[in-house]
């Protein structure tokens, strides 16, 4: 320095960065926030929420506004929600908690519109149950019924007896004559048990005619449907050994024959469910397979899927084998869904020689794998359509007999109320298909409302349908979102005109 002492070092006070300082802020603000949430306690004893804790009781209310509550604490820790509109979430709590017990206390389980043309669509439940089965599913289960008991001795009863009367009528004309040596034309008895789908009904089979034995399966059906379920896998469940035969394109009578040994218990014939081989295949018919086992004195089963009880070939439905066309070519046990084609509820039926069904009725297996009260009266309400020949009141089978014609009316009706600047409507000739792993190749001419929008793609079009009340599924093709009424109930079409119309307004 100028008057000659040595210069001192010069000490700055210690600062914080400056993002530490915006961390300090930023965390008592968030503290603020924190505190200025209201106590539960504090929230039940308010006025706002006496009208809903009348109605849905406290413990209710009290889990929602503590969702609620957690949820606004996530938005402050996550910095969404700040100083400045904190007050009006406060002051729409009530309404909040309003909003998250009604989806609490709502159903996860709900209807939907299915306008995508797929009539057995599995993703939305399959077939549609019969007004009959549902009135009759309501007295089954409103009070007691006789599932197990026999009104007229007093005893325990059978509950196979409500469906295996039905099953009988409608199968009277089907069963094979081959095995009892009766005369030709004259069918043997056709008895039927029922579990609760139809992988059940091929587990069950399997385990009580081929446990520890050998079946043989053509390489070309050894098949994987919806859910992952697999043949091998299920046969290896069975405690039966799989014996694979032919090749994935080619499969003659003779490889079954050669394959047949001491071991051998079953041969099985598989659907090929939702997919076709075509070009240079072989494969032997039923009959083929129904005399080789009966020279062998070998049981013959198909696993048949989808399990028609309805002649197809009335909707112009080709190649989808029925029940009737199996027993009659000389199965002796069919297994098959009561969802698909029959039109019913979810269940697998086995129908054939009674002496067969009789021993998969005593396996204890079968216990674990029947069906209820309600599974019956769902049924037997079907069945009886069937009886009577009253096939449209079996939904599915009205579906696939809707014309094109009367299809592109009720299109036509739709688009005329739906007039909107920002939508391209139009009609167009389109194919609804059965679904559900039945008929693949078929198809039903149809009329289809397709729609596009300027604003957004034809995905996010699809999405606010399905966000609509109700959810109203379509498919996307081509960037055009396509309703296919072949699947809407009629008596949707005003839910669907009122979805349609609450979009375009928004």
């Amino acid at each position: 320095m100028e008057d000659g002492r040595p210069a001192r070092p010069l000490h700055f006070p210690r600062q914080r960065p400056a993002c530490g300082i915006i961390a300090a802020v930023k965390t008592a603000a968030k503290s603020d926030l924190y505190r200025r949430l209201p106590a539960i306690d504090d929230l039940l004893r308010s006025q706002e929420l006496a009208g809903l804790i009348t109605q849905a009781g406290q413990a209710a209310v009290t889990d929602a506004a503590r969702d609620v509550l957690a949820r606004l604490r996530q938005e402050i820790a996550a910095g969404t929600l700040d100083a400045s509109n904190v007050e009006l979430a406060l002051s729409g709590l009530p309404d909040a908690i309003d909003r998250q017990l009604r989806l609490a206390l709502s159903y996860s389980l709900r209807p939907v519109i299915n306008a995508t043309g797929v009539i057995l669509h599995t993703n939305l439940g399959r077939a549609p149950l019969a007004m009959s089965a549902l009135r009759h599913i309501q007295e089954a289960a409103a009070t007691y019924s006789n599932l197990e008991f026999d009104i007229a001795t007093g005893a325990r009863g059978k509950r196979d007896v409500h469906v295996d009367r039905l099953f009988r009528k409608l199968l009277a004309n089907s069963g094979s004559t081959a095995r009892t040596g009766e005369t030709p034309g004259i069918p043997s008895e056709v008895a039927t048990i029922v579990v609760n789908n139809n992988a059940a009904a091929v587990l069950l089979a399997l385990n009580t005619l081929a446990d520890g034995g050998e079946v043989i399966v053509s390489r070309g059906e050894l098949v994987e449907i919806g859910g992952s379920f697999r043949i091998p896998e299920v046969m290896a469940k069975s405690g039966a050994i799989l014996r694979e035969v032919g090749t994935t394109n080619r499969t003659r009578v003779s490889d079954y024959q050669k394959a047949i040994s001491e071991k051998t218990r079953l041969l099985l014939r598989v659907h090929r469910s939702n997919f076709q081989i075509t070009g240079f295949t072989e494969r032997p018919s039923l009959e083929e397979l129904a005399d080789l086992a009966r020279k062998r004195s070998l049981p013959l089963m198909e696993d048949l899927g989808s399990g028609a009880l309805f002649d197809l070939t009335m909707v112009g439905i080709t190649g989808e084998p029925g029940v009737h066309d199996s027993l009659r070519a000389g199965l002796d046990v069919v297994s098959y869904s009561g969802d698909k084609l029959l039109g019913g509820p979810q269940a697998g039926m086995l129908s054939g020689r009674p002496e067969l069904i009789a021993r998969m009725r005593s396996n204890s297996l079968f216990r674990a794998l029947r069906v209820d009260k309600l599974t019956y009266a769902a049924l037997e309400a079907t069945l009886l359509a069937y009886v009577k020949r009253d096939h449209d009141a079996i939904p599915a089978l009205r579906m696939m007999r809707s014309s094109k014609a009367d299809i592109g009316k009720r299109a036509q009706a739709i688009l005329d109320r739906l007039r909107s600047a920002h939508l391209t409507l139009e009609l167009m000739d389109g194919e609804s298909v059965i679904g559900g792993g039945a008929a693949p190749s078929a198809s039903l001419a149809t009329r289809l409302l397709a729609m596009t929008s300027p604003e957004m793609s034809a995905d996010e079009f699809a999405a606010r349908l399905r966000a609509g009340d109700p959810p109203v599924i379509a498919r996307v093709e081509e960037g055009r979102v396509l309703l296919d009424l072949r699947t809407v109930f009629p008596e949707q079409d005003e839910s669907l005109v009122a979805v349609l119309n609450s979009m375009l307004k928004n």
